[in-house]
C-alpha cells in the first residue's frame, strides 16, 4: 500500500550504515578510511574547495589577462562557471548531510534543486560542443578564425546552450511539483535528482520516464557524436600539413579539450547506463559514480587545461608574480 502520502519533504541519504562517521568522511581527518572504502582520494569539504579555488582563478584569470581575451578562452571560462554552478547546487546539501546530519529537504527546494543538477549538465555537454567547434574553425579554417567568432557570436552561441540546457529540463521537471508521493520519501543520494525523485510517484509517471532518455539521446549522445565527428575533420585537416612539428603544434592546443570531454562523456554516459539499466548493481556503485560525476568533473577540469595550456601556466605566472611584487 502506498503510505505517506501527505508528506511534504524527503529525506537525503549519505553513505549508508556509515551515518555516524558522515561528519569525518566531509574532512581531512577520514582521508585513509573514505579511499579504503569507497576509492574517493580526497575528503569532499577539500574537494569542495579545491574546485571552488581552481574554477575561480580560471576565471580570473581569463578576465584580467588580456592575452587570454579569445574566443577559446572565453568558451573555458563558460566551462568553469558551469562547474561551478553545478558544485554550488549540491554543495550545501552533501556536507549539510555530512557535517549537520540536516538531511530533510521540502518537495520544492528538491524539484528546484534536481532542476538545476540536470539543467547545469546539459549545459557542460553544450559548452563542451561549443569549444570542438572553436576548435576546428581553429584548425580547418584558421584564416577566418576572428571573423567567424567574433564577441557577438560567442555571446550567441552562450545564450543558446544556456537556454537549451535550462528549457529542455523544465518538461520532466514541472509535473514533479503536482505528483503525490508514497513510499519511505528517501532518496538514495545526498542531493537530488529526477531519477531518485519520480520512483517515489505515485502517479503515472510513463512522460517522466520516456522523456529523460530522449534528452539523453538528443543531448549527450548528438552532442559527442557531433564532437567526434569534428575531430575526424581536424584530423584529416592536421594530417595533410607536410611539417611533423607544424602537425605536433596544432594538436597540441585540442589535447586539453580532449581530455575534459573524455572524462565528462565516459563518466556522464556511464552514470546515465547505470541509473537506466543498474536495478542490480550494488547501491554503493550508484553512490561512487554520482560523486565522481559531480565532483571530479568540476575539479579535475582546471587542472587539465592548468596542465596542458601554456597560455593559463603563464597567466598563473603573471599573476602571482604581480601579487609578489605587489605585495
Amino acid at each position: 500500500m502506498w503510505t505517506n502520502t501527505s508528506s511534504s519533504s524527503f529525506l537525503l541519504t549519505g553513505f549508508p550504515g556509515l551515518e555516524a562517521a558522515h561528519h569525518w568522511i566531509s574532512t581531512p581527518f577520514f582521508f585513509v578510511y573514505v579511499s579504503i572504502l569507497f576509492g574517493i582520494s580526497t575528503p569532499f569539504f577539500f574537494v569542495y574547495v579545491s574546485i571552488l579555488f581552481g574554477n575561480g582563478t580560471l576565471l580570473l584569470l581569463i578576465k584580467e589577462d588580456h592575452n587570454l581575451h579569445e574566443p577559446m578562452y572565453y568558451f573555458l571560462a563558460m566551462l568553469a562557471a558551469t562547474d561551478l554552478g553545478l558544485t554550488l547546487t549540491t554543495m550545501p546539501t552533501v556536507l549539510g548531510v555530512l557535517w549537520l546530519d540536516h538531511r530533510e529537504i521540502g518537495n520544492g527546494g528538491c524539484f528546484s534543486h534536481a532542476y538545476f543538477i540536470h539543467s547545469l549538465s546539459f549545459v557542460e555537454s553544450g559548452v563542451l560542443l561549443a569549444m570542438a567547434y572553436d576548435r576546428f574553425i581553429a584548425v580547418c579554417n584558421p584564416l577566418r578564425y576572428t571573423s567567424i567568432l567574433t564577441n557577438s557570436r560567442i555571446v550567441k552561441i552562450g545564450l543558446g546552450v544556456l537556454i537549451r540546457g535550462f528549457v529542455s529540463v523544465f518538461p520532466p521537471i514541472m509535473p514533479l511539483y503536482f505528483f503525490p508521493y508514497c513510499h519511505s520519501h528517501v532518496l538514495s543520494h545526498a542531493f537530488c535528482l529526477h531519477q531518485d525523485v519520480i520512483k517515489l510517484a505515485c502517479a503515472d509517471i510513463t512522460f517522466n520516464r520516456l522523456y529523460p532518455v530522449v534528452l539523453v539521446v538528443f543531448i549527450f549522445v548528438l552532442d559527442s557524436l557531433t564532437i567526434l565527428l569534428s575531430y575526424v575533420l581536424i584530423l584529416k585537416s592536421v594530417l595533410s600539413i607536410a611539417f611533423r612539428e607544424e602537425r605536433a603544434k596544432v594538436l597540441n592546443t585540442c589535447v586539453s579539450h580532449v581530455c575534459c570531454v573524455l572524462v565528462f562523456y565516459v563518466t556522464v554516459i556511464g552514470l546515465s547506463l547505470i541509473h537506466r539499466f543498474g536495478k542490480h548493481v550494488p547501491h554503493v556503485v550508484h553512490l561512487i559514480m554520482s560523486y565522481i560525476y559531480f565532483l571530479f568533473l568540476p575539479l579535475i577540469n582546471p587542472i587539465i587545461y592548468s596542465v596542458k595550456t601554456k597560455q593559463i601556466q603563464n597567466g598563473i605566472l603573471r599573476i602571482f608574480t604581480a601579487y609578489r611584487i605587489g605585495g
